[in-house]
């Protein structure tokens, strides 16, 4: 699969409740959670890949390095941004950013393989939990 280096997608959430440290069990912290930015980034990374995948493919996100740099309180939009690095066709290195209404909240890399057969790829996942 062939994308240009360079080429970028951006995503936007608005922080609600669902999102926060204290929805994943760390009690009292209402600011937007690590794991939902991790989640967020590679959601940008993924929106870069998607209009160049074929039917029936896919990619998986399988490298994450981030720094959260900020807090983001319930309410404010965040947005994070995906720029592709670096390519050979199957494996896919992005650099990731996301800022809040205030200020950048995260920086890092985020890497993706492309899953030609997304079908087959789950089918054989599956196959673990059936020991």
């Amino acid at each position: 699969m062939d994308i240009e280096i360079g080429a970028t997608a951006e995503v936007v959430y608005t922080v609600d409740d669902s999102k926060t440290a204290h929805a994943m069990g760390n009690r009292g912290v209402h600011v937007f959670a690590t794991p939902f930015v991790i989640g967020m980034l590679e959601d940008a990374a993924g929106a870069v890949m998607r209009p160049h995948l074929p039917s029936g493919a896919g990619s998986v996100g399988t490298m994450v390095e981030m720094k959260h740099l900020a807090p983001t309180p319930v309410g404010l939009k965040v947005r994070a941004k995906a720029t592709l690095l670096e390519s050979d066709g199957k494996r896919f290195l992005f650099a990731v950013e996301a800022w809040d209404d205030r200020e950048k909240i995260a920086e890092g890399r985020h890497e993706r393989f492309f899953v030609p057969d997304m079908e087959k790829f789950l089918a054989r996942a599956m196959k673990k939990s059936a020991g």
